[in-house]
């Protein structure tokens, strides 16, 4: 069995993280990870340029199998549940455009799958990531978040799988 690769995408309009790992079976490897950012003096349609630039080069460059991407957190404030949305798209379609299938997971299912709890702290996430992926070096909470969406996405793409042969 061929290793899987797969970038996992933490959305955001600010910063938005990502990380790259293998699966092959029950074993999952750390390939790399970081945080792409826009600059908030430029425009919107200026910042969503460069974050499609900066995530097309990361898929060209890693080369993933699969993607995944964390759902959209609805808040309190439109606006900004409305930007989130507009980078989330980006991280959407830029593995689509690459013929990727792309898995869509929710904040709370991510939590679960890493920690074991839907309602974990973020520091939580970040250490367990680190035990699940000793060799990783996430920077940022967003790179972190990414390994974790990946992760999520490794362990429940077989379900999937599975679920879809039935």
């Amino acid at each position: 069995m061929a290793p899987i690769r797969i970038l996992g995408v933490d959305p955001g309009l600010r910063n938005m993280g990502w990380g790259v790992i293998e699966a092959e079976g029950s074993r999952l490897s750390f390939v790399a990870c970081g945080t792409v950012k826009s600059d908030e003096k430029q425009d919107m349609a200026e910042r969503l340029k460069h974050l499609f630039e900066q995530l097309s080069e990361i898929v060209r460059q890693y080369q993933p199998d699969e993607a995944a991407v964390e759902e959209t957190f609805v808040n309190k404030d439109e606006r900004a549940t409305l930007k989130l949305g507009q980078a989330r798209g980006i991280a959407m379609v830029v593995p689509a455009l690459a013929g990727l299938s792309v898995g869509e997971y929710a904040p709370n299912l991510v939590k679960k799958t890493i920690v074991g709890s839907g309602h974990a702290e973020k520091g939580q996430i970040h250490l367990m990531v680190k035990v699940l992926l000793p060799k990783s070096d996430a920077k940022t909470p967003d790179a972190a978040d990414a390994l974790a969406i990946a992760l999520t996405h490794a362990q429940h793409r077989g379900l999937k799988a599975r679920i879809a042969g039935l």
